[in-house]
Order: C-alpha cells, then sequence, then structure tokens
C-alpha cells in the first residue's frame, strides 16, 4: 500500500473516494465551511434532514459534481455527537471502512483525517487508527473454493487530507497502524487455516521466516531433542500422533546483552480432539483454531520485528497436535514435565496446559524475567465471561496494571479473575503426582491458568485465556467471522511500552 502525501485544499484532491467523518454539530469541525462549499448550502440542508446519516458507523455515498471531474464520490461516515466519539469509535468506524472500500472495489482512496478529530483525538491518532482500522476490516478468510474465479482486491494508494504542519509524523502513525493490522491479518490466517494444512512443523516453518524477515535468533526443537530434555508436557500430548511437536523460540535482541528479556509463550495445538476425553462432535468443529494463542505470539513478534522496541523478547511456542490412537495417553497416567513436577491427568482435554508448563520452564530458562502466556485454553473462560472477554490471572499487581494500559489502549477487553490458595491447594492435591491437570468443571478458567502458574514460581506472570475472544462466531465491525488475532496488538503494544519505559 503507497501512502501519498496529499495538498492541503480540498480543490487538488484527485481520487475514487474521499472518506469524511460527519457529525451532528459540523460547526465544531475544522474547514467543513470550505469542504461544504463543494456543495454550496444543499449538504448541510441533506445532513439536517437526514439524507446523510451522522448515525454512528453509518455510511452515505454522494457522487462529486461535475465542477470537480477528479473527485468520483464522497463517502460520508457518521460520528454522531463528536463529544462522545471515542479511539474505539474511530477505530470500528474505519473497519467498516475497510469492508466498504472492499465491497466497492476501490484502487485508491482519500481521507480527510481533520473530520475525525475531537479534542482529545488528534490528527495522528485518527492516523493511526485509519490504517489499523481499514487494514483489519479489508481482511477476507483464506478460502479454497474452485469455482471462484474472482481476481483479488487490493488498495493501491491512500491520500491522507490534513492541514497538519508535520505530515512525516502523521503519515508514519498512518504506517505504524497499517503494520498493526497486518500482522493481525497474518496471525488471522494462521488460526483459519485447516489443520491438515498447518502442523506444528508448519507453524515452526513460518516462525523461521519470520526470523529471517527481521534477523530474530530461531531455535526450533525437534522430537528427539525435546525427548532428550525431558519435556514430558509436550511429550504426552503428542504421544497419540503421527505429526511431529516442535519447541519454537525466536529471540528479539534490542540489546547485546539480551538482559531482562519478557518472555511471550504462546499454545500452538493445531487440531485438538480432546484425546481419549474425547470433545463432542459439534465441539470438535473449529479445534484447528487450538493454535490461536500461538497465532498471537507470532503477530506480536512480526510487529516487534517492524518496529524494533527498545525491549528484549523471547518468544516460546509448544506445538503439536492431541490426537486418540492406540499410543495415546490416557487418564490416570503420570507425567513428569520439563520442571521435574510430576503431574497426574484426569482429563486429556487439558492438554494445553501440559504444553505451556514445559514452554514456560524453557522460557525462563532461555532468561524471561517476566512472563505472560496466551492460550484458548477452556471453555470455562466462556462461561464466565462470554465471547466478547479474555480471562487473565496474574501474579503481579503492578505488572497487570501496566498490562491493562496497554490492552486499554488497543481497545482489546481483558478481564482479571482471581487466584486464591485454596485453588492452588486443588491444583496441587492428588494421591500420586505433584499436581493434577484438571481439579473441576468449577472455576475451570483458575485451574487451567493456575496450573500453568505452578510453572512460573515468583516470575512477574499473566495469564491470558482467548477460548472466548479467538474466534469471531459472526461478522465483526474490525473483520469476519473467524480467527480475530486477539491479542496481537495488545502483546506488541505492551512491548513498546516497556521498550519506552528504559
Amino acid at each position: 500500500m503507497h501512502i501519498v502525501k496529499e495538498a492541503k485544499t480540498f480543490e487538488t484532491i484527485s481520487t475514487e473516494v474521499l472518506v469524511v467523518g460527519v457529525t451532528k454539530h459540523r460547526e465544531q469541525m475544522q474547514d467543513w465551511a470550505s469542504f461544504s462549499s463543494f456543495y454550496g448550502e444543499t449538504l448541510d440542508a441533506w445532513i439536517s434532514a437526514g439524507d446523510v446519516s451522522t448515525e454512528l458507523k453509518k455510511f452515505t455515498k454522494l457522487p462529486f459534481l461535475k465542477s470537480h471531474p477528479n473527485l468520483k464520490r464522497i463517502l460520508f461516515v457518521g460520528l454522531d455527537e463528536r463529544k462522545n466519539l471515542t479511539e474505539g469509535d474511530v477505530r470500528a468506524a474505519f473497519g467498516l471502512l475497510g469492508k466498504e472500500l472492499k465491497t466497492l472495489k476501490v484502487k485508491e482512496y482519500s481521507i480527510w483525517l481533520e473530520s475525525f478529530t475531537t479534542e482529545s483525538i488528534t490528527v495522528t491518532d485518527v492516523a493511526f487508527l485509519a490504517g489499523e482500522g481499514t487494514g483489519l476490516g479489508y481482511y477476507s478468510i483464506p478460502h479454497y473454493k474452485t469455482t471462484s474465479n474472482e481476481v483479488e482486491k487490493h488498495i493501491d494508494a491512500v491520500h491522507l487530507v490534513t492541514t497538519a504542519n508535520d505530515l512525516d509524523e502523521v503519515v508514519a502513525s498512518f504506517e505504524v497502524g497499517a503494520i498493526y493490522a497486518n500482522a493481525v491479518n497474518e496471525a488471522r490466517s494462521l488460526i483459519n487455516l485447516p489443520p491438515n494444512l498447518l502442523t506444528a512443523t508448519d507453524l515452526a516453518n513460518y516462525a523461521e521466516s519470520l526470523a529471517v524477515e527481521y534477523d530474530f535468533e530461531v531455535e526450533i526443537l525437534d522430537k528427539v531433542q525435546i525427548e532428550e530434555l525431558g519435556m514430558g508436557g509436550i511429550l504426552c500430548v503428542n504421544q497419540g500422533s503421527h505429526e511431529e511437536p516442535r519447541l519454537i523460540t525466536l529471540k528479539y535482541k534490542a540489546t547485546e546483552d539480551f538482559e531482562d528479556p519478557i518472555g511471550l509463550v504462546g499454545k500452538g495445538v493445531t487440531y485438538d480432539t480432546g484425546g481419549y476425553s474425547l470433545k463432542p462432535r459439534d465441539a470438535m468443529v473449529g479445534m484447528k483454531g487450538d493454535m490461536g494463542g500461538a497465532a498471537a505470539v507470532l503477530g506480536a513478534m512480526k510487529i516487534i520485528g517492524e518496529l524494533r522496541p527498545n525491549k528484549n523478547v523471547v518468544a516460546v511456542i509448544g506445538s503439536t497436535d492431541n490426537m486418540v490412537s492406540d499410543t495415546a495417553f490416557k487418564p490416570d497416567d503420570v507425567i513428569t514435565t520439563y520442571s521435574g513436577k510430576t503431574v497426574e491427568v484426569l482429563n486429556t482435554d487439558a492438554e494445553g496446559r501440559l504444553v505451556l508448563a514445559d514452554a514456560t520452564t524453557y522460557a525462563k530458562q532461555q532468561g524471561a524475567t517476566s512472563l505472560i502466556d496466551v492460550a484458548t485454553l477452556t471453555g470455562g473462560v466462556i462461561t464466565a465471561l462470554g465471547m466478547d472477554k479474555t480471562g487473565a490471572l496474574s501474579n503481579d499487581d503492578a505488572f497487570f496494571a501496566t498490562f491493562m494500559e496497554a490492552a486499554q489502549e488497543t481497545d482489546e477487553f481483558v478481564w482479571r479473575m482471581p487466584l486464591t490458595e485454596n485453588d492452588k491447594k486443588r491444583i496441587r492435591k492428588s494421591d500420586v503426582a505433584d499436581l493434577n491437570n484438571s481439579p473441576g468443571r468449577d472455576g475451570h478458567m483458575i485451574f487451567g491458568g493456575g496450573f500453568v502458574g505452578e510453572f512460573v514460581g515468583d516470575t512477574p506472570w499473566i495469564h491470558l485465556d482467548i477460548a472466548g475472544t479467538s474466534d469471531a462466531i459472526a461478522v465483526h465491525d474490525l473483520g469476519p467471522k473467524g480467527g480475530t488475532g486477539v491479542m496481537v496488538r495488545t502483546l506488541a503494544n505492551f512491548v513498546q511500552r516497556l521498550g519506552e519505559e528504559k
């Protein structure tokens, strides 16, 4: 996508579509009089009559007049009351704009940035939200239909229409927003891939391609190497499969000595049948997305590679599928994890926490001084919080508070759940092992994340259960149904913020 520093007057614009935010109180809009002069008194009359809607996120298309032949049409975006407008509203409006531009098969368009500003949302903010929102909304799920002959749509150029003095800063902000969107969309595509086309090996190959592109240090451990290290958590889940597991490590080195890295740990279960604790048929559909945590970590690493924040990062992903066969692990098995702790398996469908146990231990060995693990871990988080909220656990209030500032900026809803000493006692209750992997259905989200916490020790830690938020069951403002790429933006934003604190 090519971004053009556009002229400062409407008379010089040449574009297929000019995008304009419109509100009930136009007198608050800078340069509205100059813009509306294209239509004389007609435009304000149309808006007052409701022919051009000011309802939030509603679009109205109008042709331009013959007196301006270089302007083909205008697309008004309703913003309602400008004083109530939030960054989330603006991002969602641009998400819907991305969908509309795809429908219109537009190859280039212009955005009048000032028409979306408020007292608290600057031109630079709008540029970022435009780059991010339109990119997210424009995304469509890759498919394998043989009957489709539709030519792939893409945007060739975006013109940013603004009176801002520092055009370079505005353009850079749009580009960063587009980087965020592109990374989320790659994560979405990973989640949406059929499980026969995304094995643990394929996921490792994708991680290696990121390492080459962004000069990350990379290590991929195969089954023999995982066995040599004694990673019983990953290996037991993999027992029933003919596909080998992989342990993927990427290191972004902001400093030569790689001091104080944050660890990002992702669950990469490429398909989950539930094992011998077999899922019902309907619950098994969609389990190709059980590697959503891995996708979130890899998406965040793509943004980190592009923007090069001043913060060291080690990303670790444990990847396998969970299949049923004569060699698969069983309820009542006892396994030994990489940490040396033993686990009584009570539920083979509680497999993700076993993979994360080894991956988290390995991240600490690689020097991580703080940890965030991300996983589509439990149905319990959906029961507790619904499909639109990511559940969280943490052992460090200050660390979590800083993370929440990043989540609030990206408008990704995170809700912290309690992890009590009584919960920990139930996780540790076993007659034959140090831990059990499934204390009960009550408090299931807490037990799942709390199990991972048993391998963290005193390291500042956040657990993110994205089982509800990783997959959208319907079309939404920022994308289609399917993989959402949730937490890509928040993880990357958090790392950027940590880098700025140095």
